[in-house]
């Protein structure tokens, strides 16, 4: 087992902290296109879907569903990419294992299954977070999982630190960390990350993401 894997948030902390995630680009980037983190407490009927995009061709899905979650990643300079192969195709081993409950995230086509170098997966009654058997080349992080997860600590100082580099503007941690304890939004929490943001002007995101509202 990868230590990486065992220091992963539960699937329910995992929900909130990319819920948090997701708010806190919506207040730093009003423009969608141009935020990392995306939540959608809508995807259907029973599931939820978290989403990480960096404009540099990397990405990952996690599905939040009955039986637990699912995440997808891709790091396009990995050795472990379809790309990389000849022919393409994905690693060995990657998916093969991915339990029965999970099978609908594998050909659903938004989540471009075919541009995966890592899937990991965590059950409910699961203790850790599961990976396939896997033959990894003799490289580092080949398959860019703690590249493209590292924000999964908890921590809201990591936050910190890439907001400030991306968006180009300070931020207050303890701004960040009433986002991270799901605090309820108010004008001036909003005003302080972003004054160009309004309260109203995050309904529509409030309400997607499904981060709870000011009462």
């Amino acid at each position: 087992m990868r230590k990486f894997l065992l220091n992963l948030p539960d699937v329910e902390s995992l929900k909130k902290q990319s819920q948090s995630l997701a708010m806190l680009d919506a207040i730093m980037s009003p423009e969608w296109d141009y935020r990392y983190y995306s939540f959608d407490s809508k995807w259907s009927e029973n599931e939820m879907m978290a989403s990480m995009r960096n404009g540099s061709g990397d990405d990952y899905f996690i599905l939040f569903n009955e039986y637990g979650s699912i995440i997808k990643g891709f790091a396009h300079e990995s050795p472990m990419s379809p790309y990389a192969q000849n022919p393409k195709k994905i690693w060995h081993g990657i998916i093969e294992n991915v339990p029965q409950e999970f099978e609908s995230f594998l050909s659903e086509p938004a989540f471009s299954i075919k541009d995966t170098t890592f899937c990991i997966w965590r059950k409910n009654d699961d203790l850790t977070w599961q990976i396939g058997e896997i033959d990894y080349p003799q490289t580092e992080n080949a398959d860019g999982l703690e590249d493209l997860l590292y924000i999964f600590d908890g921590n809201p100082q990591t936050y910190q630190e890439f907001a400030e580099e991306y968006y180009e503007t300070e931020i207050e941690i303890s701004d960040i960390k009433e986002i991270y304890e799901h605090q309820p939004l108010s004008e001036k929490l909003v005003k302080k990350l972003n004054r160009e943001v309004s309260l109203e002007d995050l309904q529509e995101d409030i309400e997607e993401i499904g981060y709870q509202k000011l009462k």
